[in-house]
């Protein structure tokens, strides 16, 4: 399932590597913190997976002629897909998502490759925190708080742990 929202096996080994996760936001917190120590190498193999999401029928031949003659130059001059994370209001309007789509194109054919490879970079960070979202919304549930944890057995205590941003658990007042 991870690897279905980021395809480096790196970061997908280490956000599994501190599971369980309590809530969302410390799964999250692990996501962005293994996105941000991914390396070019990763980076580039995260993107071997990535195809370019089909947008609404909006616009017309000539918008979808220009948006995939976009994405064919900026695969050639920078080696993979075009990604791009949109908000959940923009993506739940086709014709807004297609502008934006159109416009991230045609600045980030102006970017040098470096420039470009930090943008992409923050680009899949976000797509993963949204993939992950997506992912375990179901589980989230009032009675529940945002946890993505199954229930504690009867007769236990829950434990309180907390994620330090360093790849481990603590438990308070433990050493």
């Amino acid at each position: 399932m991870l690897l279905a929202c980021c395809g480096s096996h790196r970061w997908a080994r280490r956000v599994a590597a501190h599971r369980p996760y309590p809530t969302v936001e410390a799964l999250l917190a692990a996501a962005d913190e293994a996105a941000y120590d991914l390396t070019s190498g990763d980076l580039a193999e995260a993107l071997a997976g990535e195809t370019p999401a089909a947008l609404a029928d909006r616009g017309g031949l000539s918008v979808h002629t220009a948006l995939r003659a976009a994405h064919a130059h900026y695969e050639s001059r920078f080696g993979h897909a075009f990604i791009l994370a949109l908000d959940e209001a923009t993506a739940a309007d086709p014709a807004a998502a297609l502008d934006q789509t159109l416009a991230a194109l045609r600045e980030r054919l102006g970017h040098d490759a470096d420039e470009e490879s930090a943008v992409t970079a923050e680009q899949l960070r976000r797509l993963c925190r949204s993939r992950l979202l997506r992912a375990f919304e179901p589980a989230r549930s009032p009675d529940r708080a945002g946890s993505i944890t199954p229930g504690l057995p009867r007769g236990t205590q829950a434990v309180s742990r907390r994620y330090d941003g360093r790849g481990r658990w603590t438990v308070p007042g433990r050493a």
